[in-house]
């Protein structure tokens, strides 16, 4: 049996871990463990949604998931498989995901973007705006990730006039500086557009 030990990893990456687990493993088990029940319930819904079974049992602190490949809901029982998505967009206009706390927003949007790198399905397109523009600056926390998505093929659109407006234009270090004929164009053509 495989295990995967998930415990100190921050939301999300026990789902992302053991995703990347399940997605090696063939056939058979596999034992998540985790330390605490958030991680636990997400682990398990994940595992749910992918046809597995799941058993869970607590040790102290700690949650050990035994996860059985292909003997969750049947193959009948799942949802039918929606028509694929042609062109997804992910418009950003903030360097923040969410109202509130500052620190939780930047930590947010970095779990964002970090997991939107780590999905098998990438966007099309990311469009910053407004302080979203910060994201894809000098001195970003983010950099890594948004270089590696166009790496992958996003593209990045920088709203010119917000890089103006910040004082950021010579500063753009991913993607490219775009104007919003070019901003709304893409967005009329998408076919799902997300908001973090």
């Amino acid at each position: 049996m495989s295990v995967v030990d998930c415990r100190g990893l921050a939301c999300p990456q026990p789902v992302m871990t053991t995703k990347k687990a399940l997605d090696q493993l063939k056939e058979g088990e596999l034992l998540v463990i985790v330390d605490n029940a958030v991680s636990c319930n997400n682990v398990e819904r994940f595992a749910q949604s992918q046809g597995c079974s799941v058993e869970v049992e607590q040790r102290g602190k700690d949650f050990s998931l035994r996860i059985q490949k292909g003997r969750g809901r049947q193959e009948s029982e799942l949802p039918q498989e929606k028509e694929k998505v042609k062109k997804v967009v992910v418009y950003i206009n903030s360097h923040l995901m969410g109202g509130g706390d500052e620190a939780l927003g930047s930590f947010l949007m970095k779990a964002f973007l970090k997991t939107l790198l780590d999905l098998d399905t990438k966007p099309n397109c990311l469009i910053l705006i407004n302080s979203g523009v910060q994201l894809a600056s000098e001195e970003s926390k983010v950099l890594d990730s948004l270089i590696a998505l166009s790496e992958k093929g996003v593209e990045i659109l920088s709203c010119g006039s917000c890089l103006d407006f910040y004082g950021l234009k010579g500063k753009l270090k991913v993607g490219v500086v775009s104007n919003m004929v070019e901003i709304i164009q893409s967005m009329m053509e998408a076919d799902r557009l997300i908001r973090p």
